[in-house]
């Protein structure tokens, strides 16, 4: 008799940021216009894991608002209530501000919820995305219910974390 190895089920909502940049040849920039994230996934050996996709928005986040920071907190603590964890897909410099909004709304999830980023697009030669993206993985299974960041070797608990702009990280603030 075989047993059959059980699945974690883990949200990945999708926000933009760096790390999902693409370049546009015609503008000559780099922007968020399409998602990179399957292409980062399918590098990836996920046995043990169901990803459920969900593509909240595409946006640099110095471009969100409160209310996107409020509708990221809400996409979250629902797929909360129905997943055994949740990664948030993020831009860097707003990341902290998305964080504290789901620690505010429930500081005591009942599963780990893992933000992450790049400060380098998936695109670029050097990037610290596909990093970031698989410690996130790790993190979302091993870690206990919270709000977190996870980059650079690194998990942050909320609240009091922060960008360091002179370093480049996430920091307790």
């Amino acid at each position: 008799m075989t047993q059959v190895e059980s699945k974690r089920r883990v949200a990945l909502i999708s926000t933009g940021g760096t790390i999902e940049k693409t370049y546009d040849e015609l503008k000559g920039v780099l922007s968020n216009e399409l998602s990179v994230l399957d292409v980062m996934l399918g590098q990836l050996q996920l046995g043990g894991v169901e990803l459920e996709r969900v593509s909240l928005m595409n946006k640099d986040s110095l471009e969100m608002t409160p209310a996107d920071h409020a509708l990221i907190a809400q996409t979250a603590l629902e797929c909360a209530a129905r997943c055994d964890g949740v990664i948030i897909v993020h831009g860097t410099d707003r990341l902290a501000e998305s964080g504290h909004a789901i620690y505010e709304r429930n500081p005591t999830p009942a599963v780990p919820i893992v933000l992450t980023g790049a400060m380098r697009p998936f695109v670029m030669r050097t990037t610290d995305a596909l990093q970031n993206l698989v410690e996130a993985l790790l993190a979302v299974q091993i870690a206990a219910p919270g709000v977190y960041v996870s980059m650079h070797n690194k998990l942050l608990a909320f609240p009091g974390v922060a960008k360091d702009r002179e370093r480049g990280t996430f920091t307790r603030a």
